[in-house]
């Protein structure tokens, strides 16, 4: 008996406490159908592809929002790879290199009924190669892949805050 009411005190309680996943709010910022557009880079065309490829997976499963053609959409996204950069990060004691970080920056052109914000999305990953190796194009491949879905990431939470926001005043 006394564990029946414990369950139902703390479900009473969760209930109550108006708890909204980000995607909840996220998506009262960018509505039900959403379209992308990846700027092709000049330096770098190959990785668009991997980074068009993670932000249609982070609509559909972040936002859980429909992917559609940019007539039919309530708010476009239009991405750019603003710089993506290896550097670094340790070395073995023969002086090596044997990590590398991946640093990407997006810069992200949100537009929903004639209102545009941009936003500045950064994301990092390590990755460790072999001693006195150079990188591997599957290696720098998923270096990116994995930066850019931390950026998309980072961009996710700015408008799942932005949403938050828009509730709380109302």
């Amino acid at each position: 008996m006394k564990v029946f009411f414990t369950f139902l005190l703390f479900s009473i309680l969760l209930s109550g406490c108006g708890y909204r996943p980000s995607s909840h709010h996220a998506k009262q910022v960018v509505g039900e159908k959403v379209s992308t557009q990846i700027l092709i880079s000049m330096q770098d065309p190959e990785n668009t592809v991997l980074i068009k490829d993670a932000v249609n997976k982070a609509v559909v499963t972040r936002f859980r929002s429909s992917l559609v053609d940019e007539k039919d959409a309530q708010t476009h996204l239009r991405i750019a790879i603003s710089k993506i950069q290896f550097s670094p990060l340790q070395y073995n004691l023969e002086g090596y290199i044997v990590t590398y970080r991946t640093h990407i920056t997006l810069q992200i052109l949100r537009t929903r009924e004639d209102v545009a914000q941009t936003y500045i999305s950064k994301g990092v990953y390590d990755f460790a190669i072999e001693p006195n190796a150079i990188i591997s194009d599957q290696a720098r491949f998923l270096a990116i892949q994995q930066s850019a879905q931390k950026a998309i990431d980072s961009f996710i939470a700015a408008v799942a805050s932005q949403g938050a926001m828009i509730k709380e005043k109302k």
